[in-house]
């Protein structure tokens, strides 16, 4: 009988691996894009003043999504639908419920975007210090231009979350990818003509095509983007009954990441482009796999919940803690040593100078350090999610938010601390937050970070000393100068072949000492193959 759970256990391991193997490429390619559309408005606004207003502003509406729209509601949203899909096969409840989810959507965004579009300098006053008068004067512009995108991505979001709880994963993640392009493309061709004001048109022409590239198969699926008011249905209750706590945490994210914005704000210029661009890079690796991981898991923990199945649950969070730490702890690693070099021959021309890469880079090592640790808190916090545990997890939010802010203001204030002090506000934050997450799921689910985890762990840290080895050997080699004129084929080559070498010998070791995730990847690989033939 544990043979057969085994087998069924392994099964499900390879079809959750293919579905996340499946959101990374999209995602890589996003990322990529991404890239372009960063390094694009580098290139044009370098990291001075101009930089600053357009990342900080493009940060409230992203921040607000995250709030109202893909982080509290979406997380509260999906284990609901999840529900509804396994208990009712006519798919009329799941129905019914994704459009009052876009009803009650549309009435908790519409008051947030009027007061935003008719009174920018009151909204703006609560997000940024700036004290030069053309800095306020264009964030009141963008803000007008940007807002509108808070819209068109909470009904994106709503249509992710039905694609996701029906295990269709290709289409939302073809998302960013449209949005990325639609920004690119404004820059490029209308920075001419319109100035700054380019952006803020490419991001409302984003926004929407995230709708268009999800509607043809969400309205296969026979959902609608039709909303519905009535509001006296016991699945939306059940879904507001996890989202108002849900909010409170998310919350707690989004004034933590306003506030570390609003304190680069306070200091000198390049300080909150060099955070902005910082996390640029962070979310290359990090939203590659661990979003694409939580993303497949989370549906999946959310029915062993309804169905009470715990062993199941239990099988989730360790696949998702074993693969985690294999992707990320490399992840981390590269970028903490590498991190000038891929700075400076990503974004380093014209007004993107070597200082700013510098900058930009030390940043990036400071987060980097946490990125382990963040993977962790954010999969933990998805199952204390799908178990209806919120409460407990707004607590721990709380305190590592708390954590966060008393560290950043310190740092600033008390020691003369710039943004690289702010990112390792950050990174000891969530680094103390994800023990404290562990701590709440193990005594919740029983889940253990031993055996078969504690293993895997060991095993990747051996592995990716090998890989630091390799890079600081080279750097013994080449020196560390030789990024220094930025973009460059010689730069390109002698980087890639760095990145390359290192991240052979840790797949090496990965499967000498077999690590789950290269079996992973090679048994995709095969299968593949196999349906080629």
């Amino acid at each position: 009988m544990r043979g057969l759970e085994q087998l069924i256990n392994s099964a499900s391991n390879q079809r959750s691996a293919r579905s996340a193997f499946v959101i990374m490429g999209c995602t890589l390619i996003s990322r990529i894009l991404g890239f372009v559309r960063t390094a694009t408005i580098g290139a044009l606004f370098g990291a001075g003043g101009t930089a600053d207003v357009i990342n900080l502003i493009f940060n409230i509406p992203n921040n607000l999504r995250k709030l109202l729209a893909e982080g509290a509601l979406s997380t509260a949203f999906v284990p609901e639908l999840s529900r509804e899909i396994v208990l009712d096969t006519s798919g009329l409840k799941a129905r019914r419920l994704g459009k009052t989810i876009i009803g009650f959507q549309i009435i908790i965004i519409a008051p947030v975007l009027l007061g935003a579009l008719l009174f920018p300098e009151q909204v703006l006053y609560i997000f940024e210090r700036f004290s030069d008068p053309y800095k306020k004067e264009l964030s009141v512009v963008l803000l007008r231009w940007m807002m509108p995108y808070l819209l068109f991505v909470s009904l994106s979001a709503i249509m992710m979350a039905v694609h996701n709880s029906h295990n269709r994963f290709l289409i939302p993640a073809l998302t960013p990818i449209a949005f990325s392009i639609c920004v690119i493309l404004f820059l490029l061709f209308g920075q001419g003509r319109w100035g700054t004001v380019s952006i803020g048109a490419g991001v409302l022409a984003g926004g929407l095509a995230q709708i268009l590239v999800q509607y043809p198969s969400f309205r296969r699926m026979g959902y609608g983007l039709i909303p519905s008011f009535d509001f006296n249905d016991d699945s939306l209750k059940r879904v507001l009954r996890k989202w108002l706590p849900m909010l409170l945490t998310s919350s707690l994210f989004v004034i933590n990441s306003q506030i570390a914005m609003l304190l680069a704000s306070t200091l000198p210029d390049g300080n909150t482009s060099s955070l902005t661009y910082a996390i640029v890079f962070f979310q290359l690796p990090f939203g590659i796999f661990s979003a694409s991981i939580a993303t497949v898991l989370y549906p999946k923990m959310s029915r062993c919940a309804a169905l009470n199945d715990n062993n199941g649950l239990i099988d989730c969070l360790s696949f998702g803690y074993r693969n985690l730490w294999a992707l990320l702890v490399p992840s981390a690693m590269i970028l903490v040593l590498l991190g000038e070099p891929i700075v400076a021959i990503a974004f380093q021309r014209r007004a993107f100078t070597p200082e700013n890469s510098i900058a930009t880079a030390n940043v990036l090592a400071a987060y980097s350090v946490g990125m382990p640790f963040i993977g962790l808190f954010g999969i933990s916090q998805r199952a204390l999610y799908a178990l209806g545990a919120i409460k407990r997890s707004f607590f721990c939010a709380l305190l590592t938010v708390f954590i966060d802010i008393a560290l950043s203001l310190v740092f600033v204030f008390w020691m003369d601390g710039d943004s690289i002090a702010l990112a390792w506000a950050n990174s000891i934050a969530f680094t103390i937050g994800s023990i404290l997450q562990y701590i709440l799921i193990r005594r919740i689910s029983k889940f253990r970070i031993a055996g078969e985890v504690l293993s895997a762990f060991g095993k990747i840290l051996i592995g990716n000393t090998a890989g630091v080895l390799v890079i600081l050997g080279f750097y013994q080699l080449l020196g560390r100068s030789w990024w220094l004129s930025g973009v460059s084929w010689t730069g390109v080559g002698l980087l890639a072949l760095i990145a390359l070498v290192s991240s052979a010998i840790i797949v090496l070791f990965y499967g000498w000492m077999k690590i789950e995730t290269v079996s992973l990847v090679l048994n995709s690989i095969r299968q593949d193959n196999d349906g080629e033939k």
